[in-house]
């Protein structure tokens, strides 16, 4: 995927005023208008003129961007990296997948995820009062905080508008209490906290979509924790009690006679706390003592002359 620059396209300074980037979006549109311009391929840069647009005209989708974007040019290689979003506060004025389909991959990719344009509002258009919008945001915790559930400050980046139009980035820090049991996707509930209301109406909520930052142990499918279990040949061979350190204390588990490597141990109900709790699913590994003294290749040179074993012979009989 390639990285488009918007504000080229656009033909605009990325200090840009939301006036100065609405006069360029119809400059461009009508020079490019299909139904109007003689411009050569003028349909396609139409349409990227149009999800510049969507983006630059958003404050919210300007932030990210400019955010994400910093040091690419046109053309260069992208990706964006894993959980970009977390942390900016949107309203939930997004795009669905099937209207991000309609702008490049690389629009698609970076607001396609960013929920439908349900406006959370309601009775809006109506007379009278109008809750306010719900807005959304993306937030990395720790797994153990699914365990202790502390009370964590979250910091939000918010877009923010000044008299002359230009957009910056201003903060609000959360004083927030994760649930116990809290899982990848959960969504946590701040009443009160999204967009105001009108007219006396009631604001919003803000919904916090919880992800877990990068362990360096464990792995999380929904509730259940995944660890690969480092055992000895022996403890493999001859069956052991080992003892495995979770996020909160620890747990004695039986490593059956005869296990293999790659072999799934299942321990019910260890995993993320909840109703019903998740497992701790355990893959077993393997791990060969180094032949490193002459005890140690001694006793390698026993086995191998002993046991008279070869795996590879496995599956040929």
């Amino acid at each position: 995927m390639q990285f488009k620059d918007y504000y080229q396209i656009l033909g605009v300074d990325r200090t840009a005023t939301a006036d100065e980037i609405k006069k360029a979006f119809r400059r461009m549109a009508r020079k490019y208008h299909p139904d109007l311009s003689r411009e050569p391929e003028a349909e396609e840069r139409m349409k990227e003129v149009n999800e510049a647009y969507a983006v630059l005209a958003d404050a919210e989708k300007r932030v990210a961007y400019d955010q994400l974007g910093q040091g690419y040019q046109p053309g260069q290689d992208f990706r964006p990296p894993p959980d970009w979003d977390s942390g900016f506060e949107f309203s939930t004025h997004g795009f669905s997948p099937g209207e991000a389909a309609e702008f490049s991959d690389f629009f698609a990719d970076l607001f396609g995820r960013m929920g439908d344009r349900h406006h959370g509002g309601h009775g809006r258009g109506a007379a009278g009062p109008v809750h306010g919008d719900d807005h959304r945001a993306k937030v990395l915790l720790d797994l153990e905080d699914a365990f202790t559930c502390p009370t964590r400050q979250i910091s939000l980046r918010i877009p923010q508008l000044d008299s002359q139009g230009h957009v910056g980035v201003g903060t609000r820090t959360l004083s927030v209490k994760i649930p116990k049991g809290v899982c990848e996707g959960q969504m946590i509930r701040l009443a009160g906290q999204g967009a105001p209301g009108s007219g006396g109406a009631p604001a919003g909520d803000l919904l916090l979509e919880v992800h877990f930052k990068p362990h360096p142990r464990f792995r999380t499918d929904g509730r259940n924790l995944h660890l690969d279990l480092p055992v000895t040949p022996w403890e493999a061979a001859l069956g052991a009690v080992v003892t495995v350190d979770l996020p909160p204390g620890s747990l004695r588990v039986r490593v059956p006679e005869g296990a293999q490597g790659g072999r799934r141990l299942r321990v019910r109900g260890r995993g993320i706390p909840g109703e019903p709790p998740g497992d701790l699913l355990l893959d077993i590994r393997i791990v060969v003592p180094p032949a490193d003294t002459p005890r140690a290749r001694e006793l390698y040179e026993t086995m191998a002359r002993d046991l008279a074993f070869d795996p590879r012979q496995q599956g040929r009989e």
